[in-house]
């Protein structure tokens, strides 16, 4: 016996759409009809009416709002799923401006999108605009028509006196609704600081836990942008939101998925943008360097940075810009402007007179500088300054991020092999390749098959040293961040 699918399967979702449709009915008694046959909600309905995903339904919403001053929206998949549930636990109220783009991507009413169970758990300043949105959308009555005296008493405009009075109750009902905020300053404040606590412990800790976190964050400052809030304070909301998801992205690229922080990039870029925030911008493009350099797209790279660069950031943004195109140009081999971008460095550098709004992961000092400076050396044919650079900057004082000093003892190996072989390239390594697995970022993994392949070009190929250093290179690269994440199920990077 054939398998048939439960009702409100894909299948009988499509069928029903496909004989409703040849049969002349518009997409809103299909609503209708999905709702009675299959139980669900009115915003599912209507996507389920128009045969759309939850991401083509967020991918039209995004459209739509980018369009409309002040309206931008970050929709995706899973919140639009959790506008869909509301008022259940797992779902997120939708406010008024949603329920319009909605609406207006349906092709319906605002009330169409709401039952009984929305309209009890909405706030009543919601339930009196759509009230007053109703009445202006009744269609106007045919010509010796009367109106019913109840409907006559409820349109009666007030005269004299009460049409004063009824004037200003409707200013005090409208300024209570303005002056209403679902995030105090000092909410504000404590998410500030807990993103320069996680960009901070970034440095120091294991990528997935905080990842995890951070995403946390995250959906904390996008629950708040979707209620109502000051000016200034939706702007600085956008601007914690625009930082984490920059985190995200940073994150998203240690850990090898960087389709995933490319995404996570451009929504970034769009908070920075609704945030009008000049360092958030320069951040943004630091970041989607960094993907796009590790991605292979070095033009990209080179272009990111130097538009980063464009903002003149305050902080020490402007530093890793330029770090970031000379470690681009090295790359494609062109050692001139490599150079040119490391003086620049330099230069920015010495301008920096203000510290860094987040900080951590979002900060470039002189060490992390020098990482960039000894890499660069290496691709332009400098071992020796190389070396001088690693070895200075290894040689101070202080604790530093571990992914930054692993980049750095590879670099310091690899300067070893070119002047004095294998071995000294092997003793060099010994700390980075006693990384426990979960600090084990994408960059350093590759970072490490770049020397095992410089070692297989080397004149002391085949040699015993040199087929132990690679070995161990490669029994590295078997357990990485990167590695357990793609061997973990339940784990979503987004």
């Amino acid at each position: 016996m054939a398998h048939r699918p439960k009702p409100g399967s894909k299948a009988d979702r499509e069928a029903l759409r496909h004989e409703m449709t040849t049969r002349g009915s518009v997409t809103a008694d299909i609503a209708v009809e999905m709702r009675v046959r299959f139980g669900m909600r009115p915003r599912e309905a209507f996507r389920h009416a128009h045969g759309w995903t939850l991401q083509q339904t967020a991918d039209r919403l995004n459209d739509l709002s980018a369009q409309r001053p002040g309206a931008a929206v970050a929709a995706d998949a899973s919140l639009v799923g959790k506008w869909e549930r509301w008022p259940a636990p797992a779902g997120r109220r939708p406010t008024l401006n949603i329920l319009l783009l909605l609406a207006e991507v349906f092709g319906c009413r605002m009330d169409e999108l709401l039952d009984l169970e929305d309209r009890r758990a909405m706030p009543e300043s919601d339930l009196r605009v759509l009230a007053h949105q109703a009445a202006a959308a009744e269609p106007p009555r045919e010509a010796g028509s009367q109106p019913s005296p109840a409907s006559g008493a409820a349109a009666a405009e007030p005269t004299g006196p009460e049409m004063v009075r009824t004037a200003a109750a409707e200013a005090a009902d409208w300024a209570r609704w303005a002056e209403a905020s679902n995030v105090g300053d000092l909410a504000l404040e404590q998410l500030v600081a807990d993103t320069r606590a996680l960009s901070a412990d970034y440095l120091v800790g294991e990528p997935l836990p905080l990842f995890a976190q951070a995403r946390r964050l995250r959906d904390q400052v996008w629950a708040l942008l979707e209620g109502r809030q000051y000016p200034r304070q939706t702007r600085d909301l956008y601007s914690v939101a625009g930082y984490l998801c920059g985190i995200l992205a940073w994150i998203s690229s240690d850990l090898g998925q960087l389709r995933e922080a490319d995404t996570q990039g451009r929504t970034a870029w769009l908070c920075a943008e609704l945030a009008d925030h000049r360092d958030l911008r320069a951040w943004v493009l630091s970041t989607r360097s960094k993907v796009a350099f590790w991605d292979g797209r070095m033009r990209d790279a080179i272009g990111f940075a130097r538009r980063g660069a464009d903002y003149r950031p305050d902080g020490s943004a402007g530093v890793l810009l330029a770090c970031q195109e000379a470690d681009a140009w090295s790359q494609l081999g062109a050692a001139e402007e490599a150079r040119a971008a490391l003086h620049r460095s330099l230069d920015v550098r010495e301008s920096v007179t203000t510290p860094d709004e987040i900080g951590g992961l979002l900060s470039c000092g002189d060490y992390r500088r020098a990482n960039y400076t000894a890499a660069v050396q290496l691709r332009v044919g400098e071992p020796g300054s190389a070396l001088r650079t690693t070895q200075a900057a290894l040689g101070e004082s202080g604790a530093q991020p571990y992914g930054t000093v692993a980049q750095m003892r590879i670099a310091q190996a690899a300067a070893h092999l070119a002047l004095n072989g294998p071995e000294a390239a092997a003793e060099a390594l010994l700390p980075v390749l006693a990384l426990p697995p979960e600090q084990r970022l994408d960059p350093v993994t590759r970072r490490l098959r770049e020397l095992a392949a410089a070692v297989a070009r080397s004149p002391a190929a085949g040699s015993r040293p040199a087929a132990r250093l690679q070995e161990a290179i490669e029994e590295f690269a078997l357990d990485s961040a990167p590695r357990r994440l793609a061997l973990t199920s339940g784990n979503d990077v987004s």
